[in-house]
């Protein structure tokens, strides 16, 4: 099953792509682009492997394909409609699930987005695996010292967004808050490494051994 679904978002309501007929619940969050037809097939592959996936569209109908557009309609995100709307994501995914406990998975601003959902429901989500993730707004750091979630990153050896002395930094912090935080580098891929509709940047080899780690991180957390 997979269909464009509403659902409840503190009062008000959110559209998202949902997929799955059982399972444990992920929330897949988007990159800049928007929902687009990649973060939909990542959905598609969660409910495959056995999940219920569901991905809030965050630009509620907006979506594009050139760099500039995806830069300001990411500044443009009000942050805090966007963590609603996730909330909103997960209680839904509790609500069809019937478990108490989801996961997270972002990509690039979704990867940020992903961490801070993680701080703001660690009555929810258990596991947290970003992929390269951006947290650029300067109102939506993590409180960090409220993540409860296992966190399990993935970042790019040559991305120059998110380098890996910033990966290094950020497992630093999370584990000397007594965080279970393991961010891992992979080495000779750039940003979006995982992105296959991307050929100048999509790497099978990393993308694969990725994509089996994060189902091992759910399946075995949620």
């Amino acid at each position: 099953m997979a269909d464009v679904i509403e659902f409840l978002s503190n009062g008000g309501t959110c559209a998202g792509y949902l997929a799955g007929d059982g399972g444990p619940g992920v929330v897949v969050i988007q990159e800049w682009w928007g929902l687009n037809d990649h973060i939909k097939d990542i959905v598609d592959r969660f409910a495959a492997a056995g999940f219920f996936a569901l991905a809030p569209d965050l630009y509620h109908g907006e979506t594009t394909t050139e760099p500039d557009g995806a830069g300001k309609l990411m500044m443009a995100l009000n942050i805090d409609q966007a963590s609603k709307d996730m909330s909103g994501a997960i209680d839904e995914l509790q609500r069809r699930t019937g478990r108490s406990k989801v996961g997270v998975v972002g990509f690039c601003m979704g990867g940020g987005l992903a961490l801070v959902v993680a701080t703001k429901r660690p009555d929810a989500v258990a596991a947290c695996a970003p992929f390269y993730g951006l947290i650029p707004w300067a109102s939506a750091q993590p409180d960090w010292s409220a993540l409860t979630a296992k966190v399990e990153g993935h970042y790019a050896a040559d991305d120059q967004f998110f380098t890996p002395d910033d990966a290094a930094a950020l497992q630093t912090r999370l584990r000397g808050l007594g965080k279970d935080a393991t961010l891992l580098v992979y080495p000779e891929v750039d940003h979006a490494f995982f992105n296959d509709t991307r050929p100048e940047v999509y790497d099978e080899e990393a993308s694969k051994t990725a994509w089996l780690r994060v189902l091992d991180l759910f399946r075995t957390t949620l």
